[in-house]
């Protein structure tokens, strides 16, 4: 700060994550952001919360604190889906757990007003994106009111924030009062009245008494395209519209700031950041997802409407990391939150309110077209340097097969997967599909069989690895065995499942919370005892010795005893008594023939 005539910052960035200046860390593009509008920005990353002290270290702002969990919501960095303490962080120096509080917004914005009193506080980034309407808290298993209300601040950023956060340090600047910018969209505040224009939606007492008002809200918060008002006991939320998105040329100035692209040297000694090796090298080129999966919160942050970055742009950074020191040439991924999104849903400014683009099946306006995406991973692996370039992120497989040109599917298989390709069907039941907005069974069919057609064809030896998700509501033990039969029939053994997580702000949390779809009001089955919840878990790992106990009750409590045996269809071995017969698992049965085909082998060589 003395090296640079600073004096008072102007703002103070204090941060649960370690301090990664990387486009792929929002307290790095918020921080470029500002400075590029000509304020000046102090860090504090990972302060020690149990006094004030550490949010002392850079003095008091002269415009006030930016306050952010990190890249993750901090209960879901520290607990697993089963609740469990997580042994590592990947945004902490060496991977080390505990260096931010659970509910780290919150506290630290509690720290602030234990030392500075009442200075301006700023809240941003994911956990208060999703948690700023009254929430339905999965660790508490209970309801809690808006994250403002606790973290005591005065606005809150939902969404991505660059264009939020400038008008309101410009009107900080030119000495607006903090209580009064109220009208800034992509933002929330609280307020003492309803204002004009506002939809007022059922209020935090009714939400948390009863679970079909809580569904009710979730509707509206999903739906609205204006200003929404939420009741809490004789103060107002009030959370304006969504803010605009940035066009392709102010994103592309968001990239093109001067990142360093690593960790602060600081935390050499402990062995860096962890989760920059995952971004290093891969490359961010679009925003939003128009595809609505129900358990996603991108939804609920991004937003739907989609935004690319221009071609010129990305080659641009595609030119700094192939300068790297470290780089091998590998591009690791070029995408977003679904990377074969470019554009669209289909040229309309706003998404249609009660209408998903995608599910159940695509919208007639909607534009299917992988030209753009196609002509620029062909920029990329024709750069000098490039060796191969991946496409490793979330790819849209129904997206993708509704196309009815297929040279982007060719060229995908061809050039842009490292042996194996992550889709995500989550699951094959229609019924749980239904609940997580997902498409049919048979549209995730006929993708597979056009893969491994493709693949025969490029004489290319390549696989697909689904993601699958357990214990999702709508879930029944019935669709967890048909599951079960679908991987043994297809011989798919899963290596990672995912239990379904109620993170705050998703319409499928909200089914968990209320057995209730809140976009038909439907009543929904949900498996939310811990028994059951291993069960169908066990079921989709069934191969697993010892999963077989799990199995064994599963299957007897779904009345499908039939799939108990030596018959090839059968999950498992055993008898009635449950004791194994000595039918050996269809892995070992696959070891052994593997083992026959290598003496076969070595005898011909």
């Amino acid at each position: 700060m003395e090296n640079r005539g600073i004096k008072a910052l102007d703002f103070v960035l204090v941060t649960g994550d370690a301090y990664v200046d990387h486009p792929s860390f929002g307290h790095a593009i918020i921080s470029r952001v500002l400075e590029d509008a000509g304020f000046s920005v102090g860090i504090i990353a990972q302060p020690k919360w149990q006094n004030a002290e550490d949010f002392k270290l850079l003095g008091r702002p002269r415009l006030g604190f930016l306050v952010t969990s990190g890249n993750m919501d901090s209960m879901v960095c520290h607990y697993t889906a089963a609740k469990k303490r997580r042994s590592e962080d990947l945004y902490s120096p060496g991977g080390r757990a505990g260096l931010r509080p659970d509910r780290a917004t919150i506290v630290y914005c509690n720290r602030i007003r234990e030392a500075y009193g009442d200075i301006p506080v700023i809240i941003g980034g994911i956990e208060p994106s999703l948690r700023r309407f009254a929430h339905y808290d999965y660790w508490d298993n209970k309801v809690r009111r808006s994250i403002l209300f606790d973290a005591r601040a005065d606005i809150l950023v939902y969404g991505m924030g660059e264009r939020q956060i400038i008008e309101i340090a410009q009107r900080l600047n030119s000495g607006d009062r903090v209580k009064s910018i109220t009208d800034i969209d992509g933002t929330a505040y609280i307020s003492d009245t309803v204002p004009d224009n506002c939809v007022e939606i059922p209020d935090f007492e009714s939400v948390r008494a009863d679970k079909t008002q809580f569904a009710k809200a979730c509707a509206f918060q999903y739906n609205a395209a204006g200003r929404v008002a939420q009741r809490h006991f004789d103060k107002y939320l009030v959370v304006n519209p969504p803010a605009v998105p940035l066009s392709t040329e102010e994103l592309d100035k968001v990239y093109s700031l001067p990142y360093m692209r690593t960790y602060h040297p600081m935390y050499e000694e402990a062995g860096g950041v962890p989760a920059i090796e995952e971004v290093k090298f891969s490359i961010t080129s679009s925003r939003g997802c128009f595809g609505s999966c129900n358990f996603c919160s991108i939804n609920f942050h991004q937003g739907r409407l989609v935004i690319s970055r221009s071609h010129e742009s990305i080659i641009a950074e595609a030119k700094i990391i192939i300068a790297d020191k470290d780089f091998k040439g590998y591009i690791h991924d070029v995408g977003g939150p679904t990377a074969n999104f470019r554009s669209g849903p289909c040229g309309k400014k706003r998404v249609c309110e009660g209408r998903q683009c995608l599910f159940p099946t695509p919208c007639k306006n909607l534009k299917i077209d992988h030209s753009d995406y196609l002509s620029l991973l062909r920029k990329l692996r024709a750069l000098k340097g490039v060796k191969k370039v991946f496409v490793r992120s979330g790819l849209r497989y129904d997206y993708l097969i509704y196309d009815k040109d297929d040279t982007f599917f060719k060229e995908l298989v061809e050039h842009h997967i490292s042996g194996q390709l992550k889709v995500a069907p989550e699951h094959i039941s229609n019924n749980v599909l239904k609940r997580m907005g997902k498409p049919s069974k048979e549209v995730y069919n006929k993708f597979s069989g056009k893969f491994y057609d493709i693949n025969k064809k490029l004489e290319k030896n390549q696989f697909l690895v689904p993601y699958l998700m357990s214990s999702h509501p709508g879930s029944t033990l019935s669709d967890a065995v048909a599951l079960a039969e679908y991987l043994r029939d297809n011989r798919i053994n899963p290596e990672q499942v995912q239990d379904f997580y109620p993170t705050p702000g998703t319409i499928s949390t909200c089914m968990y919370y209320t057995g209730i779809d809140p976009r038909t009001m439907e009543r929904v089955y949900v498996p939310d005892s811990y028994e059951e919840k291993q069960l169908q878990r066990a079921l989709l790992q069934f191969r697993r010795p010892q999963n077989r106990k799990l199995v064994y009750k599963a299957l007897i409590k779904a009345g499908r005893e039939d799939l108990i045996g030596n018959s090839p269809k059968c999950l498992i071995g055993g008898n009635a008594n449950g004791k194994n017969t000595g039918r050996k698992s269809i892995s070992t049965a696959n070891k052994k023939r593997a083992e026959g085909r290598g003496r076969r082998s070595e005898k011909k060589r």
